[in-house]
């Protein structure tokens, strides 16, 4: 199982200025891949160009959006043409993760919108493929054929549904690992159900908050990262792994359950716990 982290673009103590070395940092310590959270009525930092500081900062790490709101960017051309020069800045490393989401005020806040959301993901999807075949007169070629790799988002039936005609996998939404193996064993049902011969890559999140005052920093930040699901955001809170025995357990679990790769995201931008992290995980 591959071990990714999480850009701090959503914590509390972030420095934009600090990613391009934290990004490096990440990547020379072994981690496979760097992720994002997507949010727009937030205090964070754009996913995409997040994602193009740490690639003129790397070399070999993979990028992703685990995942990006594609239905509240009301110009699909625009996020194509983002997307495909992401991917070629890096050389091919994206990974672009898509989903409906599920916050009202994100979608208000650029008119788009929300009760249809799934349907306009499903033909954004399509629209992006035709903006990255070689025949579309807007550019740049993503250096990926045919575009950016897909990986799509969510936990219900459409969603699943989706993801086996679009993407090459899917992703959890951050759960327990008992509610991963059930979902991902959904995924692929319905993966071969669409009459694909592959597996779909599974993918899932976890918090973690290492180090001294770990459980306060994290409860502080998603406390408020996920107010938006009310009494949720305690349970939330209180998954978070502030241990290094309880991040080997983890790993163990979700490569037990056939989790083929698990984003660890910090409640912090301090680039030492990046260590701790990686001692525990790697």
């Amino acid at each position: 199982m591959d071990i990714g982290v999480g850009l701090p673009t959503t914590v509390p103590d972030r420095d934009i200025t600090r990613l391009p070395a934290w990004a490096a940092h990440a990547e020379s310590l072994g981690f496979s891949t760097l992720s994002t959270l997507d949010r727009l009525v937030y205090d964070n930092d754009e996913s995409l160009i997040a994602l193009a500081a740490a690639a003129a900062a790397t070399s070999r790490i993979r990028l992703a959006t685990t995942i990006l709101i594609a239905p509240y960017r009301r110009d699909t051309a625009v996020l194509a043409k983002q997307a495909a020069t992401l991917d070629a800045l890096s050389g091919g490393r994206l990974r672009l993760g898509l989903a409906a989401g599920g916050r009202e005020d994100d979608y208000a806040a650029t008119g788009a919108s929300y009760g249809d959301r799934g349907r306009r993901l499903d033909a954004i999807i399509e629209e992006l493929r035709g903006h990255w075949a070689e025949s579309s007169p807007i550019g740049p070629t993503p250096a990926t054929p045919g575009g950016p790799r897909l990986i799509v988002g969510g936990h219900s039936p459409a969603a699943m549904r989706r993801a086996a005609r679009h993407a090459e996998g899917w992703i959890a939404g951050g759960s327990s690992v008992a509610g991963f193996a059930a979902l991902a064993e959904q995924a692929r049902t319905v993966w071969a159900e669409a009459g694909r011969t592959d597996k779909p890559r599974t993918l899932s999140l976890a918090y973690v908050s290492l180090g001294p005052d770990g459980q306060q920093r994290a409860e502080n930040y998603l406390r408020r990262y996920y107010a938006f699901i009310g009494p949720k955001a305690e349970r939330a809170a209180a998954g978070v792994l502030t241990t290094p025995e309880a991040v080997r357990a983890t790993v163990a679990d979700y490569g037990a359950a056939g989790c083929d790769e698990l984003l660890f995201f910090p409640c912090t931008g301090d680039a030492k716990h990046l260590d701790l992290l990686a001692e525990a995980a790697l």
